[in-house]
Parts: structure tokens; sequence; C-alpha cells
């Protein structure tokens, strides 16, 4: 099982509405982000590169509703960090779902057991277990031997409570389509309704630069994958099918960041959940005041080899939206794997990277400062 049916449809009924209204950009998928802290240091993640003052925050419950209600995404995911790390994530949880949101709670499993009593199977929920292949891939990506085991049997444990269970596998430029695709077999023997998958994303402070994808390493590692998928075996995917043939090179996208908006303990991170240049204090400013035109491959060097699901599913969404029967079409017959690749954005007119990360951190700090010495300021003039 991929997308849910009836989640399919909730989703395009709220498509169509925001067509009939005009609106040119609205959000799908609600990134909310609670917290930067996680109990692993993946070489890939440029996430929890903060000092420990900005990882000890925490967005707590009532800031995280209030964004759920400003934005009026369909679909909510809770990201991190870990967070399972977050002492409300069961309430959190439970808020989003009574809003009637879909939810998916991504997480690296290692708490999994021991929180699962903080929730309740619901049609409408799903855990994302971050498993970024077999055993050896895995525990190697996230620097960390065991990591794998404890996933799978996380995993295991949330499917015999009812749980359904997704898994999130984030890919790099040492993976084998061939071994990719018999660790994709595994995954219904697991229990696992379904997978996401995307290339790794450049993260300029991550600490592992050398194995990020390039755009054409990207579409012919997609197209080995697919090509082994095409003979037979029945993978299920947590994405539209357009994206999957995006990511083997068969479609020409622009990069639609506000489909994916993230919300952090700072506010609302411009432009996008995984490129960090600044946030707006409300969802309204942010897609209003936001110069999305400045973003994007073919505008931005840092962008010019994403094609990360946060970033280009929303594309293919609407794509779908607009011609149904491309998607029908993959959907049936599979993704394309032979055959030259569809014309790319050119890079010739982008704007050089700019790099304000430390000036960005030290203001954030300054800021947490500045509040933790208001109420003491306060206290003292009384």
């Amino acid at each position: 099982m991929g997308i849910p049916v009836i989640q399919a449809a909730r989703i395009g009924a709220y498509i169509v509405k925001q067509h009939l209204l005009g609106r040119k950009r609205y959000p799908l998928v609600l990134m909310l982000e609670p917290l930067f802290r996680c109990n692993l240091a993946c070489a890939g993640c440029g996430k929890i590169d903060y000092p420990d003052k900005i990882l000890n925050q925490r967005l707590p419950y009532e800031d995280c509703m209030a964004s759920i209600d400003e934005c009026g995404a369909p679909v909510v995911v809770i990201a991190g960090g870990e967070p399972l790390l977050h002492k409300e994530i069961g309430k959190i949880t439970r808020g989003a779902l009574e809003r009637g949101k879909y939810v998916t709670l991504c997480t690296n499993a290692l708490l999994l057991e021991k929180k699962l009593g903080e929730f309740e199977p619901s049609p409408a929920f799903n855990f994302s277990v971050h498993l970024d292949g077999d055993r050896e891939m895995h525990d190697k990506s996230v620097c960390q031997t065991g990591v794998y085991d404890r996933a799978v049997a996380a995993i295991k444990a949330a499917r015999e409570k009812g749980f359904r269970v997704t898994i999130n596998c984030t890919l790099f430029n040492d993976a084998d389509p061939e071994r990719v695709a018999r660790f994709l077999d595994t995954l219904k023997d697991m229990g696992v309704d379904s997978a996401t998958v995307s290339p790794g994303y450049a993260y300029e402070r991550a600490p592992d630069q050398e194995h990020f994808l390039n755009r054409n390493k990207t579409k012919e590692l997609f197209r080995g994958i697919f090509r082994r998928g095409n003979k037979g075996r029945k993978w299920a995917f947590m994405q539209s099918s357009l994206f999957l043939d995006f990511l083997a090179g068969n479609q020409t996208y622009h990069c639609t960041p506000w489909g994916n908006p993230l919300r952090t303990v700072f506010g609302w991170q411009r432009p996008c959940y995984l490129l960090n240049e600044g946030y707006a204090q409300t969802f309204k400013e942010l897609m209003e005041e936001t110069d999305w035109d400045s973003y994007g491959v073919g505008n931005y060097e840092k962008c010019a080899d994403c094609m990360v699901h946060s970033g280009f599913e929303a594309s293919a969404v609407n794509h779908a939206f607009k011609n149904p029967f491309a998607a029908l079409k993959v959907s049936l017959f599979g993704v394309n794997t032979e055959g030259p690749f569809a014309p790319d954005i050119p890079l010739d007119k982008q704007r050089p990277a700019e790099f304000a990360y430390t000036a960005q951190i030290e203001r954030q700090l300054g800021d947490l400062i500045e509040a933790e010495k208001t109420p003491k300021q306060a206290a003292a003039a009384e």
C-alpha cells in the first residue's frame, strides 16, 4: 500500500479548492520541527549543528497548534532532530490529529518502543522510521553500530500494536542500485506499509561532504533502482508516481518550497526545509515576503544539485493535478528507465551562494539571551 485512497482523495479536494480560489502558492505539507536535538549524529546531517543553548530549545504544544492552524496544510510531518525527545510529543501528535490532519512522525526509532504508549493507532497517523538501507548501509549512514537492528525491532513492536509504519530512505553516491532494490524487497516482510526515498541534500554544515549526489548521479541511481523494480518487484511508495519519475530524470520540475513550509523553534524557516537563510515570524510573512524567485535550481548555487522530495514533491503533485494521465501512465507502466533524460534547468544564470550561517547563529543566540534577561529584569524592577 502506498498513499491511502481516502488520504489521496482528501488532499486532492484540498488542491482543487486552492486552484478554485486562484492561489498560486499554497502549502501541502507542514514540516513541524519542534526541536533540533537528536540522539544520533549522522555524517550527512546538517540539522543538529547548533550550540547547546539552541539544541535545548523546544517548541511548546501551544505554538505547534498555532502553527498548524496558521498554515492550514492537510498533512503535518513532525521531524527534528529526534521528535521523540520532546516531552510533549504525544500531546502534539494528538492535537494535530484532532484538527483533522494526516500526521507523520519521523523518528530514528531508538526511543520508539519506550514511547509507544504515548500514541494511539489511527488511519491518519504513521511513524516514518529513518532507515537508509540494509544493516550495514544504515549503521554506516548514522555512524553507530546496532541502530538498524533496534529500528527493525521497534517497527515490529509498533506494527504489533496496530500502528501504520513507513520508512524514509535517504541515499548517497555510494549506494548500489541492486543492494537498494534488495533492501526494498525486505520491507514487506518487515511489516512496513510503504517507503519514501530521496537523494541526500548537501547541507553546508554536514560533517561528510564527499558523498552527496549531483543531479545526474541521482537520476542514474534511481533509474538503476527502478529498473529492478519494474521486473516484477512490488514496492509501495508514500510518494507521487511523478516525483519518482522525476528522480529518474524523466520530468523537468522547478522547486516549489512553499509546498513544504518549515516551522522551527525560531519561526518559519526561509526558504525551505533544507536551506536555512533566515526566518519569518508568521506564515503569512513567509509566503508574502520571501523572494521565492531568488531560490531553486537555476536561481541559486546552493540549490543546484537538489532533487529532494521536500522541494519537488509539491511540483509533481501540481503536475499530476494538471495532467492526471501523466501520473496514471507512470502508475500503470512504471517509471521509465531508458532513453535520454528530460532537459535539465540551466545553471548559467544562478546567483552565487551566500554563507551567513555563523552570523545567523550569533543572532539567534543573542535573541535567546535577551529573552532570558527580560523576565529577570522585570522581576528586579518589581
